[in-house]
């Protein structure tokens, strides 16, 4: 069987910036064995695949090891393929999810995501944390995931996290975040439980970030970059108990997997 397959960059306007993502459009869902199996074997943060529903589309993501409840990067991706490779009419369309729908509009070829806003709750101080981490936080927040603050961006670029000990935490991924020296700020994002030990550019990272940083700047928009090796830049807007998320994509690949049913 040959199914479609799109590697898109999404969160960049740049070939081989931001973060990866395979998208993979089905007729019909396939096993979900099969599903992750595709998602080991193109072995990069997430592979993403969806299905014509009657009010849109269905959409799943999935890391080499695990199906997520969320992910922004490859909705954005997916989204792209949509418009830019299918032909897919109009400037939005809405995708069904196991976080609800995610409608995502086009202006031009700036692709701006609506999903779920995800504030955090402050934790007690850690010292597992720190000793993950390698460095001390100014604070700690979790909503699904941990979030670690810091001083300055030169702090978060400089960490070099313990990904067995980061796996060990109580949650399935931390952020790591400060005031940027050229955008309101900067993160960067480590999920080593879920395959993947540090992620390019984090969507659902933004659904926390964002009301976080919202109510420390007092600004309901913002620029983010995200400082992987990577790298990839968003604009996020808080929006009561949604957050809106900006960005661009590029195709870097089309063709076919080939598999067995």
């Amino acid at each position: 069987m040959r199914l479609p397959l799109y590697q898109v960059d999404a969160f960049t306007s740049r070939l081989f910036g931001g973060n990866p993502a395979a998208i993979c459009p089905l007729e019909n869902w396939l096993p979900d064995s099969l599903l992750q199996s595709i998602a080991i074997e193109n072995n990069i943060a997430e592979t993403a695949y969806f299905v014509k529903e009657a009010d849109g589309y269905r959409l799943r993501w999935f890391t080499p090891t695990v199906e997520m409840d969320l992910c922004g990067h490859a909705t954005l991706a997916a989204a792209f393929v949509l418009f830019q490779c299918l032909g897919l009419a109009g400037d939005s369309v809405t995708f069904q999810s196991r976080s609800g729908p995610l409608t995502v509009t086009r202006n031009s070829d700036l692709y701006t995501l609506d999903f779920p806003s995800r504030p955090p709750l402050p934790l007690p101080a850690s010292d597992a944390i720190t000793a993950a981490l390698g460095a001390e936080p100014q604070a700690v927040l979790a909503a699904r995931d941990l979030l670690c603050v810091f001083a300055s961006e030169a702090v978060v670029a400089a960490l070099k996290p313990d990904m067995k000990a980061i796996a060990a935490l109580s949650h399935i991924a931390v952020i790591v975040t400060a005031p940027g020296d050229h955008s309101d700020f900067v993160s960067r994002f480590f999920a080593p439980a879920l395959g993947v030990d540090e992620d390019p550019v984090t969507g659902s990272a933004h659904c926390t970030l964002t009301p976080y940083w919202a109510g420390r700047l007092g600004k309901t928009r913002m620029t983010a970059r995200q400082i992987s090796a990577r790298g990839g830049d968003l604009t996020v807007e808080e929006a009561g108990d949604r957050v809106k998320m900006s960005g661009h994509a590029v195709l870097y690949l089309e063709g076919f997997a080939n598999v067995a049913i």
